[in-house]
């Protein structure tokens, strides 16, 4: 199946990139997102563009096919209308001539329809023959396709220890007591840390930006002096696991308002994580839709009717 990878500065942009490269529209484009987009801090780290491959569905191939296959039938329409209108001019010159002279004329009208009526079924039946040729071949390229195994990682221990060490060395300058217990996870190369104690909402902040924000430096950090690169996920009482539930909870109430009401709900900005927490929510939703509008760290996710 035909695809292409891109990059760009934004899944958006790297998307709109392999859309104008197919000369396809996004509803005849299937998107896999392969490494998501990420901005520089302060200079100490530089940015990373986003990657993501794009494939062309099925369905636009087969829709290639059915146009095919119109203008074959279009051709043998427009040869059927030149064979009626060379009769009808023999007729009549045959009405006013000679008897000889209108049978001549009928004869080589007749051969003339003849002719291009196979001409017209001959194109039509090369078009589709061509049309379901790619249509086999891009099946037969997607079903040869090897699976790809899944990646097993292998978590650099000096990464997972200078990240707690600075995470102690936070919560000592903060004098709270905090228990921390480590997950590995060798499937993805991530390190969860669990905080537990008392007080923990001062590490969460405000929709968890607080959170997030430790958890970036501490991905600085342990990924400083390292080859290998570890995701390290700060989770504070379990807290991540509850704002999921929260977030699906509210897509799913204002998908029921924008059905209800017929107009769309803007939510308010949310980081890239949280925002594909809703997209995910809502997308097996056959009437709403959702998108992302605005630019960091404005940016936020709209739900409203499919059109």
């Amino acid at each position: 199946m035909a695809f292409v990878e891109k990059t760009g500065k934004s899944v958006e942009e790297a998307v709109a990139e392999a859309l104008k490269a197919l000369n396809i529209t996004a509803d005849q484009a299937e998107v896999e997102v392969l490494e998501e987009g990420k901005k520089g801090f302060f200079g100490l780290f530089g940015g990373k563009d986003a990657k993501v491959r794009v494939t062309v569905k099925e369905v636009a191939v087969e829709a290639k096919v059915k146009e095919e296959a119109v203008a074959a039938e279009k051709t043998l329409s427009e040869a059927t209308a030149e064979a009626v209108k060379a009769v009808k001019e023999a007729t009549t010159i045959a009405v006013n001539t000679v008897s000889k002279k209108a049978d001549e004329l009928k004869e080589q009208a007749a051969d003339a329809a003849e002719e291009l009526s196979k001409k017209a079924v001959a194109a039509k039946e090369q078009a589709v023959d061509s049309a379901i040729s790619t249509l086999e071949s891009m099946k037969s390229e997607k079903g040869e396709r090897p699976a790809r195994e899944p990646r097993k990682y292998a978590v650099n221990d000096e990464s997972v220890m200078a990240a707690k060490e600075f995470l102690q060395k936070v919560f000592n300058a903060m004098k709270i007591n905090v228990v921390m217990e480590k997950f590995i996870n060798k499937n993805d190369g991530s390190v969860t840390f669990k905080l537990h104690g008392d007080d923990m909402g001062i590490l969460i902040g405000k929709h968890g930006q607080t959170l997030d924000s430790l958890q970036y430096l501490t991905n600085l950090v342990a990924n400083k002096n390292s080859n290998e690169r570890v995701r390290v996920i700060i989770d504070v009482e379990d807290y991540r696991d509850r704002r999921i539930e929260t977030l699906t909870r509210l897509a799913n109430r204002l998908a029921d308002k924008v059905k209800r009401t017929g107009e769309r709900v803007a939510l308010e900005p949310m980081n890239p994580h949280e925002r594909k927490i809703i997209h995910m929510a809502l997308q097996g939703d056959r009437r709403v839709t959702t998108l992302s509008e605005g630019d960091d760290p404005y940016r936020h996710v709209v739900i409203e009717l499919k059109k």
